[in-house]
């Protein structure tokens, strides 16, 4: 049976969704997962959950925990990394606050723009002290990452070792999911092909499985109707410009372009329901989240909704994420599989039954018109053979043009990161679509200063 180790398992309900998929077949139900993290709090919260588990499963698999992050890589078959270096304080308030003073305002700020860049400097160093362990204490494994950014982790991991990786998010099964109710479809009728880069790919073919007919026309009718979702107006907004539909949310999306979050058009924060600050908000509901679920652990009683929703009633009032919380402490004695492709990795490598997941790998040969080296977010077959991407040609040229925009960041923000030349990180802020829409090139190259200086020995020394 594989030894399986999370990094970073102290994200409970996400380990408890990949502990649960892992777990739920019958193939890997003796798998060894072996659970790391810095704080033994959290861990021991996460063992709990392991073990609900596996006698609501009725299974006997092996469970391990450690702080010690070699002893949890020695001989692991697979790795999934899910850390978050610099957590919500500092790291994400400082993300947020400095560039606000400068009147740059973010979204979630963890892929893209100067949020996105200062994540990715101060993560890169760990992901690669993580694969430098892992080149010696189990070579042969596949490092599974889930943290963002992700294409900026993806390409320095892919330059810098020679551990094989993928990069897995849920946005392009997450977003058929949302396409299928808005136009009346069930999901299972869907067959769709995405190509691009994370965050930044779009539905290249979006058809009914059964006819072979062609569904974006019903996407456009939901936009001719006025049927689009309050959450969703950015990216229904890009769809009629582009004709092709994004994977990853408006607010998300609306802080890898210049047109909506504008200073000198305020106006359309409110047109396009931007949430300005979200992930910030996200942050202090986790929070209270992990609270709750210390006092389910002390007591072994689930709060109702309304004693949820009551200890998250300081929460910025956005109620699809109070939502999300009730349903994620209320689902905790539910075992059911989510929408993550790690463990259909795992399952396919070991059984050598084929499946076809999303992945973010390097583009040697797949995306003919985006740059080589670059990570992108394409159909990769999985069988005992590994991930293998499928080649995809040219995607159509004005949505390269797109992404390019953004490839531009994450080059010199990767640059930075494996030179440690500090021109890369200006170059990087000026060159993101976002920041140079709304500063001048003084205000960024201080904004940066402050940036870097603020971050302390969450980054390596500059040069």
């Amino acid at each position: 049976m594989p030894k399986i180790t999370f990094i970073g398992a102290g994200s409970t309900v996400f380990a408890k969704n990949l502990m649960g998929d892992i777990w739920s077949y019958p193939e890997l139900a003796d798998a060894t997962i072996c659970l790391m993290d810095i704080d033994p709090k959290r861990l021991k919260q996460s063992e709990q959950v392991a073990h609900h588990i596996i006698n609501t499963l009725g299974i006997s698999p092996t469970v391990k925990t450690t702080t010690d992050r070699r002893e949890a890589l020695t001989n692991a078959d697979y790795v999934v990394c899910m850390i978050q270096v610099g957590g919500y304080e500092p790291a994400t308030v400082i993300d947020f606050e400095i560039p606000k003073k400068y009147g740059l305002r973010q979204t979630i700020a963890d892929t893209l723009g100067i949020g996105g860049i200062m994540r990715g400097l101060r993560t890169i160093p760990v992901l690669l002290d993580i694969l430098k362990d892992m080149e010696e204490l189990c070579p042969e494994a596949l490092f599974i990452n889930y943290v963002n950014p992700m294409c900026i982790n993806q390409w320095a991991m892919s330059r810098a070792s020679s551990i094989k990786t993928v990069g897995l998010c849920h946005s392009v099964p997450g977003t058929a999911h949302e396409l299928s109710h808005d136009i009346g479809v069930p999901y299972e009728d869907i067959n769709y092909v995405v190509a691009g880069i994370n965050h930044m790919a779009f539905y290249l073919k979006f058809e009914d499985r059964n006819t072979g007919d062609d569904l974006y026309p019903l996407i456009h009718k939901v936009y001719d109707e006025g049927r689009v979702p309050d959450t969703n107006r950015v990216r229904y907004e890009m769809f009629k410009k582009l004709g092709y539909f994004v994977t990853e949310s408006s607010e998300h999306f609306s802080e890898y372009t210049p047109w909506f979050i504008k200073n000198s058009h305020p106006e359309l924060i409110e047109e396009f329901n931007i949430p300005i600050e979200e992930y910030i908000e996200r942050c202090k509901a986790g929070i209270i989240a992990w609270e709750l679920l210390e006092e389910v652990e002390q007591t072994g009683r689930i709060p109702t909704e309304e004693e949820i929703m009551e200890a998250l009633k300081d929460v910025h009032p956005m109620d699809m994420i109070k939502r999300g919380k009730v349903r994620t402490i209320q689902s905790l004695n539910e075992i059911k599989r989510s929408v993550e492709y790690g463990s259909l990795i795992i399952h396919s490598m070991e059984t050598g039954q084929p499946k076809t997941i999303y992945g973010n790998v390097a583009n040697h040969g797949i995306i003919d018109n985006l740059p080589s080296g670059c990570s992108v977010e394409v159909p990769c077959l999985v069988d005992a053979n590994g991930i293998q991407p499928v080649h995809i040609g040219k995607i159509p040229p004005h949505l390269a043009a797109l992404m390019q925009t953004n490839i531009n960041v994450q080059s010199l923000t990767v640059e930075a990161a494996l030179t440690g030349k500090r021109d890369h990180i200006y170059h990087a802020a000026m060159l993101d679509p976002h920041t140079g829409a709304e500063l001048t090139l003084d205000q960024i190259w201080s904004m940066v200063d402050e940036l870097i200086e603020a971050h302390g020995d969450y980054l390596p020394e500059y040069h």
